[in-house]
């Protein structure tokens, strides 16, 4: 029988994190994308820390479209993570195809600064 989406998103998921894990000089950028929203983390897995936080639901995220709120949301991002004095960050895109949303927000971050 063949996998739903989800099944096969956190197949995907898991052989990812099995290779890539956030530590305090290089967190883990991590995106997870709802049908509506968008969401970015910064994580030290070392410690088990969340460094910084940006969702398309902020206050601060104005945007029309969810292609928008994808850039403003990796810009945000990326300024939050020079602000915490983090400029290189391993990029874990969830098991989502990187393409569409999960594209817009990773080039909007190196855009702004951050390097993956």
């Amino acid at each position: 029988m063949a996998l739903s989406k989800l099944q096969r998103r956190l197949r995907i998921k898991r052989r990812i994190r099995k290779i890539i894990s956030g530590t305090p000089t290089k967190p883990r950028l991590s995106v997870y994308r709802s049908n509506k929203e968008i969401y970015a983390q910064l994580i030290d897995d070392v410690n088990g820390v969340t460094i910084a936080s940006v969702s398309s639901r902020d206050k601060n995220i104005k945007a029309t479209t969810k292609v928008e709120a994808s850039t403003e949301v990796g810009k945000s991002i990326a300024e939050k993570a020079i602000k915490a004095g983090v400029d290189t960050v391993a990029f874990d895109r969830n098991g989502y195809l990187y393409h569409g949303r999960v594209k817009v927000l990773a080039d909007a971050a190196r855009e702004s600064g951050l390097k993956f």
